[in-house]
């Protein structure tokens, strides 16, 4: 018996919207089911006091693959917006990414070979702490990467607050690697390409989902039998776990809380980003919606602006999960809901939350690319 639709795609974001896009491309038959009242997944904006707020917290599309730059920019057409975040530190600013205006910051160092003899003299102490030994923790590697100061300013704070936990308590593998550009530049990203979509991420979701059929305040999981009778295959974007009805226990992630604010003028903080780094501060950092898409003298055209607080914290059932937490708990459970996943034969799961991984923007796509050429190939 014929189905209704090629593919049934549960899930609006973007891993589920581009997925749709080249189906329907291709001419397959696709319904994009999505449970909340809109599209867009995590980069929806809401339109407040004339302004795109990034609902769901900022983001910002980066990116070396020409191929994925060229496809978004063919549907919404990006700006030229570069991600220049400030660290906010007991009330003294620094440049992101550590670079030499960081260290002139932080030191008052002006040439990179005062900066790396800074840096190396801070490193020794660290190293000679370790006596030889491997790094225990985060802050033990963070220490041996850039040292005491920088650490204790810009790092330790932030990270305890976005993780809820003390550094020492953190595994040091979540901070292998951090950036250190011995030039003045504080562009955040190395990548060629970034930029945000004109008039915001709605344009590009409605481009991608332009001409397909969608229902939202759709529950896949209340609604299983019937939709999945529909399709041949289906695309799962949500939590692996709720899948399977959290048989073997529940996943665990770290949540976002936000608080939004429209204030009566016109510039607020100057920058789109500005991390607050100490651990008495509540809030990570304070997003400037305005500034992804204005610049220069267009931010005073509008006398209003919005700021959205982030709060880090635990998640726990009913709210919305944002980041994996890959333990060696996590893992084993996500290699479980793996073994299980393998046995559904016409289900792909993929994107974030099926997946239980963290996906940049331009990631998803290029994943998303990646399965529909497996799927065009069957």
């Amino acid at each position: 018996m014929e189905k209704l639709y090629d593919y049934l795609i549960v899930g609006s974001g973007l891993m589920g919207a581009t997925f749709a896009h080249l189906a329907h491309k291709a001419g397959r038959r696709c319904l994009v089911v999505e449970r909340r009242s809109h599209t867009g997944g995590n980069v929806h904006c809401e339109e407040v006091a004339g302004i795109n707020v990034h609902q769901y917290g900022a983001h910002i599309l980066h990116t070396a693959n020409k191929v994925v730059w060229d496809f978004v920019n063919h549907i919404a057409p990006c700006n030229r917006y570069t991600n220049c975040p400030v660290a906010n530190y007991k009330g003294k600013l620094f440049n992101l990414p550590f670079n030499m205006n960081t260290f002139y910051q932080m030191w008052g160092v002006t040439t990179p070979a005062e900066a790396q003899a800074k840096i190396a003299e801070q490193c020794a102490e660290a190293r000679r702490m370790l006596d030889g030994r491997e790094p225990a923790n985060l802050e033990e590697q963070a220490k041996l990467l850039v040292g005491d100061d920088i650490y204790e300013c810009l790092i330790k704070g932030y990270t305890e607050k976005q993780w809820g936990r003390s550094c020492t308590e953190l595994p040091a593998f979540i901070i292998k690697r951090l950036p250190v550009r011995l030039v003045f530049d504080n562009n955040y990203f190395n990548d060629p390409y970034q930029g945000i979509p004109i008039g915001g991420y709605n344009r590009l979701i409605d481009g991608l989902l332009e001409g397909i059929e969608v229902r939202t305040d759709v529950d896949f999981l209340k609604h299983r039998q019937e939709l999945t009778s529909q399709a041949s295959r289906i695309v799962y974007t949500g939590p692996i776990d709720a899948y399977f009805d959290y048989r073997l226990g529940h996943l665990a992630y770290r949540t976002v809380r936000f608080e939004t604010e429209v204030l009566e003028q016109s510039n607020y903080q100057g920058n789109a980003v500005v991390n607050y780094t100490e651990r008495e501060v509540p809030y990570t950092r304070i997003i400037e919606h305005k500034h992804f898409e204005s610049f220069g003298a267009a931010v005073d055209q509008n006398p209003q602006t919005v700021i959205s607080r982030e709060y880090s914290t635990e998640w726990t059932p009913g709210m919305e999960p944002y980041y994996p937490v890959n333990d060696e708990q996590n893992s084993r459970l996500l290699a479980e809901y793996q073994a299980l996943a393998a046995k559904e034969e016409n289900v792909i799961f993929a994107g974030r939350l099926a997946e239980y991984r963290y996906y940049d923007m331009a990631p998803t796509i290029e994943r998303a690319m990646q399965l529909w050429a497996s799927e065009s190939a069957r």
